[in-house]
């Protein structure tokens, strides 16, 4: 992929590569800011792990040193300056990195102190351009994401070059005319997988990625850059068009070539809207957890064609990528047949090889079994889904207490263990509904404390990103339980108003 990425840029030196706030940066712009930034991290000698963090910002030294630390042959971790410190700290030390770079105008105390190398990448550009870099194994790290988890520490996913290189290559058999010509949208946090397909596929094309700022209300960015600069492109979770719901109708984006849609559970009701704002849009449903490298399955939607499977309003997420095995198992962890629900499981190049440092996690999240006398490794997705008789799988919902919240994978498990913190005898609990936007909302119980609710709100605005905070915290004389003696989470979410 690197070596693929490096031609392109060389090729196509003269065309733009991305929009950034308006302003407009070609390839050779690009490489000379690669180039300045690797010149950086040459300097260093001591780089720990080969891992190096940046602090990232809506800029174009973000994406070039992104680009800078993978042809040095290291490893990226994303560190975003909004997130409360203590997660960056966190993240900083399951990492065990002693390098940063900073596309951030300042860093927080706090962070600054915490690398023994840092440096800012800000305005940094080279007059050559170098990007000659040694090809590297297969199971090199490239970047590793670090997601919410139930412990209510965050865990790392390392997602090695094989990994990357075989999500690219799947992903392009999907049946794309995509070409140079075309405009990007690329509008994720990049601590979320699906920025990585952002930032690589379009420079593989010679394309040009149009980007959304990071400091606007996300879904009229997404609109203004929309409207703006016309991507052909758009690879958005659910929850942005949900949002945009009350305008819909006049809404008309009939450039868009391409729609994916990833993240979150899609709405069937939501698609048919937004085929009306693109009426000469493809529209996929992408899915795929972290831990099997951005996507794995996909469904095209067409109403015409009569391809509108949903389940519950949720489109389906269609059949596995090349490469890729799909299954559904029981309880027991014995395939099912089509149309008999089950959890679904993962084999294949795009799943990783485990967590960052955590044997006691991987040995609950990946199993080996043998299927169709071949012994695969397999992820354990947590999701609910069933298969009907053409192999499409339909999802169902989680068999865990993690939600999907802009597309940002949450436990609740985590934001109820920071609440703990905090009311370490209080039961507080934490629940997830859909609004009529079709947006995911966390909400927090809280039993017997209401005293305590201003406390617990403080620590989880400073300690919790701010698509994990809950919308509400709510006061309850008793949390209530189900006939086996458990949370009844139902209860709760009728007790919303």
């Amino acid at each position: 992929m690197l070596r693929r990425i490096k031609d392109s840029i060389i090729t196509n030196e003269k065309r733009k590569a991305l929009i950034i706030k308006d302003q407009d940066y070609n390839y050779h712009d690009f490489a000379r800011i690669i180039t300045g930034i690797r010149q950086i991290l040459r300097q260093y000698k001591n780089i720990q792990n080969k891992i190096v963090g940046l602090v990232t910002d809506d800029c174009i030294e973000t994406y070039a040193a992104i680009y800078a630390i993978w042809f040095e042959g290291l490893t990226f971790v994303p560190l975003n300056h909004r997130f409360p410190v203590s997660r960056n700290l966190e993240i900083i030390r399951q990492s065990g990195m002693n390098t940063i770079l900073y596309a951030v105008p300042e860093l927080p105390a706090e962070l600054s102190k915490a690398a023994e190398n840092l440096a800012p990448v800000q305005g940094i550009i080279s007059d050559q351009v170098d990007l000659d870099f040694h090809p590297g194994a297969d199971d090199d790290i490239l970047y590793i994401l670090f997601t919410s988890g139930t412990t209510g520490i965050p865990k790392g996913v390392p997602v090695s070059r094989q990994n990357l290189d075989a999500f690219i290559t799947a992903f392009l058999k999907n049946d794309y005319d995509w070409h140079a010509g075309d405009r990007f949208l690329q509008m994720f946090d990049f601590t979320f997988d699906v920025s990585v397909q952002c930032y690589t596929v379009p420079l593989l094309l010679g394309a040009c990625i149009c980007t959304v700022p990071h400091d606007q209300i996300k879904y009229l960015a997404v609109y203004k850059v929309l409207e703006k600069h016309q991507p052909t492109v758009a690879v958005m979770v659910p929850s942005v068009i949900a949002f945009l719901r009350p305008y819909i109708k006049n809404i008309h984006l009939p450039g868009v070539r391409y729609t994916i849609f990833t993240g979150e559970a899609v709405p069937l009701s939501l698609v048919e809207e937004w085929s009306g704002c693109c009426p000469d849009s493809v529209i996929d449903d992408c899915y795929g957890p972290t831990e099997a490298t951005i996507f794995c399955l996909s469904y095209r939607w067409n109403k015409e064609k009569g391809l509108k499977k949903s389940y519950n309003d949720v489109v389906s997420i269609g059949k596995p990528f090349n490469g890729l095995l799909a299954i559904v198992v029981d309880e027991n962890d014995k395939p099912v047949q089509p149309g008999v629900k089950g959890e679904l499981l993962i084999a294949g190049d795009q799943v990783i090889k485990g967590y960052l440092n955590n044997a006691e996690k991987d040995s609950t999240a990946f199993i080996t079994m043998t299927v169709k006398d071949s012994e695969r490794r397999f992820y354990w997705t947590g999701d609910l889904v069933f298969t009907d008789d053409e192999g499409d799988f339909m999802y169902c919902g989680r068999l865990d207490n993690q939600v999907q919240v802009h597309g940002f994978r949450v436990e609740l498990g985590e934001i109820e263990f920071q609440a703990g913190k905090v009311a370490p005898e209080t039961n507080c609990i934490a629940v997830a509904r859909t609004n009529t936007s079709g947006n995911t909302e966390i909400y927090m119980f809280v039993e017997k404390n209401e005293d305590k609710i201003q406390m617990i709100t403080e620590h989880l605005q400073s300690a919790l990103p701010y698509y994990m905070q809950p919308l509400k915290l709510i006061s309850v004389d008793a949390i209530p339980l189900n006939d086996n003696g458990k949370t009844d989470r139902n209860k709760l979410m009728s007790m919303i108003v």
